[in-house]
Parts: structure tokens; sequence; C-alpha cells
């Protein structure tokens, strides 16, 4: 794909107004974020990428997951694999666990994952800032960075999380979230297994423990309504699951939270004034309305968004509905399944509505 060489700061315009022009600036770099510069720089485009935390990956916000089919440009996965996995078992309420085959993937240390998606942005070409917030999104496109430079990019994309700014700018925003809550707890045993708690008290969400070798990620997530109850919830499994001999009874570590968008996808371009407007990853709405599920999602929308703002740049006017309608083709017809199970559980949360909605059982695909 070529793209216009458009790589040249516009310095008269950068003397008369203090803005600079980059083609591309790049809001967040997770996974979406890091692909999307990626893909943007590697075509010649100058793309200057920024992010609120001073460590790429750091804090871990997600339980770093993914399926043995998923693969990444350039990733070597022995390096960010933890363990892999070779099924699930789901505990509904009190009745026995059930364990489905089927759900092969990996534990990725998600840290490690971010950090190198972002090495390679580098190593393509895109400048990477870190510790920058954006400030304000004007309706022209111009971005104020917390660090007082304005920016006026040809091209925005946001891959700034679930309550993006960029998405904002463009009138798109996550309405339905769960608040999620995951400690680092130490396994008893080895376990090649991810467990999935469904109870009524999960209202919206689940729970779960995710083994990474010696260690496990175990989490909960509620609906956002429900997220007062999000510490003794999780608390509570802890000494379950202490007293069952299956994890140490010690406090956990690397305590982290977060926010996951589950209302479905948003529309994911738009315009502002001249500038092109992208969303990608949670930003999009990118995440399953019942696992939660996002890295493989994020990862695909940014190297798509990176595609589309390149040919945009190039000419293709149409690229950016190209890039929604490729969107939908991938992920609505999931989604609106994953939507319908999840409203039902709502309604109801009976141990048959928990186990129908969830992805292991058959009824769930029928």
């Amino acid at each position: 794909m070529s793209c216009p060489d458009g790589a040249r700061e516009d310095s008269a315009f950068t003397e008369r107004t203090g803005a600079q022009r980059p083609d591309v600036l790049v809001v967040g770099l997770g996974p979406a974020g890091a692909r999307a510069a990626a893909v943007a720089a590697a075509a010649g485009l100058q793309v200057l990428a920024i992010e609120r935390r001073t460590r790429i990956g750091d804090p871990v916000q997600c339980a770093e997951l993914v399926s043995a089919a998923f693969t990444v440009e350039a990733m070597r996965w022995e390096a960010v694999t933890a363990q892999g996995i070779s099924r699930m078992v789901t505990r509904v309420e009190d009745e026995p666990p059930e364990s489905a085959e089927g759900f092969a993937g990996r534990m990725i240390s998600r840290r490690q994952f971010d950090q190198r998606l972002a090495e390679h942005a580098a190593a393509c070409g895109a400048l990477l800032v870190l510790g920058v917030t954006v400030s304000a999104v004007a309706a022209d496109g111009r971005v104020r960075l917390s660090n007082g430079q304005t920016l006026w990019p040809r091209a925005l994309i946001g891959a700034d999380g679930p309550r993006s700014r960029v998405g904002a700018a463009i009138g798109r925003a996550n309405r339905e979230l769960v608040v999620a809550r995951q400690v680092t707890v130490r396994l008893e045993a080895p376990y090649d297994a991810t467990d999935i708690f469904l109870r009524a008290e999960y209202r919206g969400g689940y729970a779960w423990l995710f083994p990474k070798g010696r260690d496990a990620n175990l989490g909960v997530g509620v609906d956002h309504a429900s997220r007062e109850r999000l510490k003794s919830l999780l608390e509570a499994l802890h000494s379950e699951l202490a007293a069952d001999g299956r994890i140490s009874a010690a406090s956990g570590s690397m305590l982290t939270g977060g926010l996951i968008p589950v209302g479905g996808r948003l529309r994911a371009f738009g315009r502002l004034g001249t500038v092109a407007v992208a969303l990608a990853g949670d930003a999009a709405g990118l995440t399953n309305p019942v696992t939660g599920a996002g890295i493989e999602a994020a990862v695909r929308s940014g190297e798509l968004a990176g595609r589309a703002v390149c040919a945009w740049l190039g000419g293709a006017g149409e690229a950016l509905q190209d890039y929604e309608e490729e969107l939908g083709d991938l992920y609505d017809g999931a989604y609106a399944r994953a939507q319908r199970h999840r409203r039902a559980v709502l309604r109801c949360a009976d141990a048959r509505s928990l186990r129908r909605g969830w992805i292991s059982s058959p009824e769930y695909w029928a």
C-alpha cells in the first residue's frame, strides 16, 4: 500500500500557530494503538503515538488469556507466554464443575506483550511519547496535550480505552461497562485450565482463576452499578479457594482493576474538520459483551485502523467507511449473540440462565 510522502512537518504552519502537524497521531499505546502506529509508520507516514502511562504495559489491567490460534506479526510467543491452557472449567453456583475442551489458549505476560508491540512500532519509525495525556480535542481536530503541546494531525486514531477522549470528541461513548478487580495469587499445584465462576452475585460479570505457572490471576468483574461490592466479592472467592487448598491463603499481590466496555461495538470513524478519526480496541467497544475478551480484537482493529488512515491520506475517500464495514463483518454477529445472552442473564440469573449464557455451553451457540 502506498501513501503520500507527507512526513515532513509543515514548518510555516508550526511557526504561525504553535501546532505541529504529524500525518497520524495515535492516542494510546496498548495493543490497538501500538499496532496502528506500526502499520502507519511502516507505510511511510510520520506517526506520533502518545501514552498516558510512563511505562508501557504497566500496570497490567487484563486477565492475560488469548486463544491458541491468535497470531501477531513479529511476535515471539515463547518470550511472552507464561503457560499453555488446554481447556476451560466452568463452575455454576455450587454445582459440580464442567470441563470443556476446545478452549485451548495461552496465558501471556501482558506487560511484555505490550512492550514488544510498542518496540515494533518504534522500529517501524513511529515516535513514541510516554507520560502524556490528551487535555482537549477541538472541533477542528487540534489536540492539546498535558505537556502544553498542541498537535493538528492529518489523521487521528483513538486507542485510548473505554472512556476515550478521542471517541468523545466525535460523539462516541461506551455506555455499558463492567468493572474488574484482580490479584495475583500463588497456586498450590500446577493447573492447565481456566476456571470460570458464574454466580448471581457477580451481576453482569463473572469471576476467574487463570493459571500462570506457579501463580494465577484471580479476578471478579461486575456491572458498574455493583462496583462497590467488588472488594468483598474478590476477598470471599480468595478465601473459598484457599480453604479448598487450591491457592495460598496469603494476600494476593499486584492488585489491579479496570473498566471493560460490554455494550457492543461503536461506530468507529468520524471527522473533526479536515481530520480523519478512527477508533480501535476498547475505544471502539471491541470487547465481547459476555467474556470481556478484547486483546485479539484490539490488535486486529489497530492493524485495520492503521491501514484505513493510510489509505484515506492517500486519497481513498471511502477508506474509513470500509474500515467500519470490515469491523462489522468481523465482530457484529458474535457481539450481538453475546448481548442477547448478557441481557437474558441480567433479567434472570438462575443457574440455567448462567450456564446457557456462557460460551462453553452448547446452548450459547444455538
